[in-house]
Order: structure tokens, then C-alpha cells, then sequence
């Protein structure tokens, strides 16, 4: 049984960009909730668009069944984990919005992420503690539904969250939204307060009416009684970044074990808000004659530094040298005192080849970071169908005031 995705189309008018790109994406229906299967994630976080126009396919009892009793335990997994489950695996919305915090997280932020889950300080996580994250999320959501019809708005919330929800949400303080929250920010907040308030007590309610899916079983085990240890967790998310920057780097491999230059820059590109990208591959044509390729230990450690980006920010205002470009010896020292991660002479030197357009060899840190942050945040502050970059200095300037 499928359902034309036509048929619920003027949903998306009351939906945010990401709940879009989720329903977009999402191939599965299970008792009128929409889940993405593991193939559904990773096309969403590595293309444009989907592959192909699929229709929501309702999974009976029995197949939802089937596939929980083939994912594999925690201590099993591995950066081929989604590309092995492929389409036998179920992910919900609230899911997908934890594993987009996941890709931006450097790995120090793993620590931090495990102590908002584990909220009784037992260096466990049940799975309890992990469905707090199902309501964190929905009541963000709820502070930010449109105004309109309410029954189309329910419907929205069964798609995304498996039940009707109220639309009473959690009184604002004073402030709250006048600087827009990431959903990390969000969890963040949240999870600290979770054993003094109602949403400890809400997650209870809310997993005897959930169905089970391959996150909750792959962490807790097919009867919900396992815990999770921080060790299994940190792997998971690691295992999840590699698994996503692999799958980047073979789409333009080819089978080699480098990728060129050209290809190394569409992909930084990609994501991001610049207009007219031509002028940076075509700097970077002019200046790099001979290709050596881009390795993958080069491609992880350039976007393990990105996971660090806002130390590097905060390092390189410290350096003084934010209204002024750097060199590339001074930028590669930065990197490396503000994230720990050393990038190689060839990469850093790539790099500069492909922002460096007033060819003097400095980069402008302003314009570097301003383009960098939106291919950082690929496919989590939403993706625009018509893409336009006003000025690098706009873009900073919300960056810093958003802190």
C-alpha cells in the first residue's frame, strides 16, 4: 500500500525547512507516522534532491517487525553501518534531527553530548533518558508552528511524530526567542533541567505509544532493556561522521585513493550560499597546473576542523587577525592550536588556491569562515532551492550577534 505524496503536498505549508526536507526524503509511513529508512538519511545529507520520486510506503506490523529483528547491537556497528542496513531500517524525525547535530559536532563535543543524554549521572544512557530528545524536540517544534489550519497542522505532527500532540507549548521566558536556538543549543538547554520538569515524565507516556525503531533498538536492544555506555556512543557517532565523509569522497573517487583538486572544492562548495562559484574553480585551475589529489585522511581532517570551526573563530579573533588575511603557515598554526587537528602543507595550500581570488596568497578570514559555516550546517538550517550569497560581511555579523 503507498500514498501519493501529491495527495498531502499542502502540508509542506505548514512545515519548516527541515520537517520539508524530512517529508521530501522519507519513504516509509507507519500508522500515518513518516520514518526515513537508512539510504533515505544518507541521500539527504549528501544530495540536492532525491534520486527519485518515491511514494510513502506503509509498513505493515509484521515488516516493521522484520526489520528491528535484523539491526544489529551497538557494539557491532560501523561507518558502513547505514549503507549496510541500506533500506531495512526505520528512522523518525526527532532521530533525524539528532543525527544532523551529530555530523557538526567535533569530537570533543561527544563528551558533552553523552551528559545531556545521561541525566541521573550514572555514565549510562536507558531508554528513557534517550526518548527525552523525542519531546525536547517536539515542543521546540510547537513554539514554532505557523499559524493556520489546525487540523493540517495536526496532521503534520501525526506525520512527524507518531501522535496528536496539544498545541499548548512551554510558556517563554523573558528573551527566549530573540536569537534563534539550534537544535543543539535546544538539547542542550534542555536535557539538563529534564528530571525537573514534565518531560521525563512525558517520555514514559510517550514509549508505551511509540513504535520501536532501528536507533532505539540498535542502542537499547530489542527488548528497550540495554544501556548505553559512552564508549558504544562515541563510536556510533564517529562511525556515523566517517560513514558520511566516505560516502562524499568515493561519489568522486572513482575508485582511486585520491580525489582531484576541482572535485576537493566542488564538494566544500556545495552547500554553501555563493552565487557565482565558477570564479573560486576557476582560481583554483589556474594555480594548481598539476594535480596530486586530495588522500582521505586529508578530506576527514579538513572537515574534522570544520566540526571545530567556532574555536577557530574564536582563536583567530583572538590572533587579531579578523579585519585583516593571513598566510598559510599562520593559518595551519591556527587549526592546529585552536582544534588540535594538523592539516597537511598540500591541503592547506588547495585551500588557498580556491579562496585566495585576489591571488596574493592570504586568505580572508571573514570571507573563509562566512562560506565555510553554511557548508557546515549542509541540509540543518534548511536548503534553498534558489541560492544567493549577499556579502560575506552580513553573514558574519549574524553569526556573531547569534551567539
Amino acid at each position: 500500500v503507498t500514498e501519493d505524496r501529491s495527495d498531502l503536498e499542502d502540508l509542506h505549508l505548514y512545515a519548516t525547512p527541515r520537517e520539508q526536507r524530512f517529508r521530501r526524503f522519507a519513504s516509509l509511513e507507519f500508522e500515518g507516522q513518516l520514518y526515513m529508512t537508512p539510504y533515505d538519511f544518507i541521500q539527504a545529507v549528501t544530495n540536492d534532491e532525491p534520486k527519485r520520486a518515491k511514494k510513502w510506503r506503509s509498513l505493515s506490523k509484521q515488516e516493521l517487525n522484520q526489520i528491528l529483528t535484523e539491526t544489529p547491537p551497538v557494539w557491532k556497528g560501523s561507518s558502513k553501518l547505514f549503507r549496510n542496513l541500506n533500506e531495512k531500517g526505520v528512522i523518525s524525525y526527532t532521530e533525524y534531527l539528532f543525527l544532523l547535530c551529530i555530523l557538526t559536532k567535533p569530537h570533543a563535543g561527544f563528551r558533552i553530548a553523552f551528559n545531556m543524554f545521561d541525566t541521573d549521572g550514572n555514565e549510562m544512557v536507558d531508554k528513557k533518558e534517550f526518548l527525552v530528545l523525542q519531546e525536547i524536540f517536539r515542543k521546540k517544534n510547537e513554539k514554532r508552528e505557523r499559524k493556520g489550519d489546525e487540523e493540517k497542522r495536526a496532521m503534520l505532527r501525526l506525520q512527524l511524530y507518531g501522535y496528536h500532540t496539544s498545541t499548548n507549548s512551554v510558556p517563554k521566558t523573558e528573551g527566549e526567542d530573540l536569537v534563534p536556538r539550534s537544535y543543539w543549543d535546544t538539547l542542550r538547554r534542555s536535557t539538563s533541567q529534564a528530571l525537573f520538569s514534565d518531560l521525563a515524565e512525558r517520555a514514559d507516556d510517550i514509549s508505551s505509544s511509540l513504535s520501536d525503531t532501528t536507533l532505539l533498538v540498535h542502542f537499547f536492544g530489542k527488548k528497550g532493556k540495554a544501556e548505553l555506555n559512552f564508549e558504544d556512543f562515541y563510536r556510533f557517532m564517529d562511525n556515523l561522521q566517517t560513514e558520511v565523509l566516505e560516502i562524499e569522497f568515493l561519489s568522486y573517487s572513482n575508485g582511486m585513493n585520491t580525489i582531484s583538486e576541482e572535485d576537493f572544492a566542488h564538494i566544500l562548495l556545495r552547500y554553501t550560499n555563493v552565487e557565482n562559484t565558477s570564479s573560486y574553480l576557476e582560481n583554483m585551475r589556474c594555480r594548481i597546473p598539476e594535480e596530486k589529489g586530495i588522500t582521505f585522511d586529508e578530506f576527514r581532517s579538513f572537515f574534522q576542523f570544520l566540526n571545530n570551526l567556532e574555536d577557530f573563530t574564536i582563536a583567530m579573533q583572538m590572533y587579531n587577525f579578523a579585519s585583516r588575511s593571513i598566510g598559510q603557515d599562520e593559518f595551519k598554526r591556527a587549526v592546529y592550536v585552536a582544534t588540535g587537528v594538523k592539516l597537511s602543507p598540500h591541503l592547506v595550500n588547495t585551500v588557498f588556491k580556491i579562496f585566495d581570488v585576489d591571488r596574493d596568497d592570504q586568505l580572508s578570514y571573514k570571507e573563509f569562515i562566512g562560506i565555510m559555516k553554511d557548508r557546515l550546517n549542509r541540509g540543518f538550517r534548511g536548503y534553498k532551492p534558489i541560492q544567493r550569497y549577499t556579502t560575506f560581511k552580513s553573514c558574519v555579523r549574524k553569526e556573531l550577534y547569534s551567539r
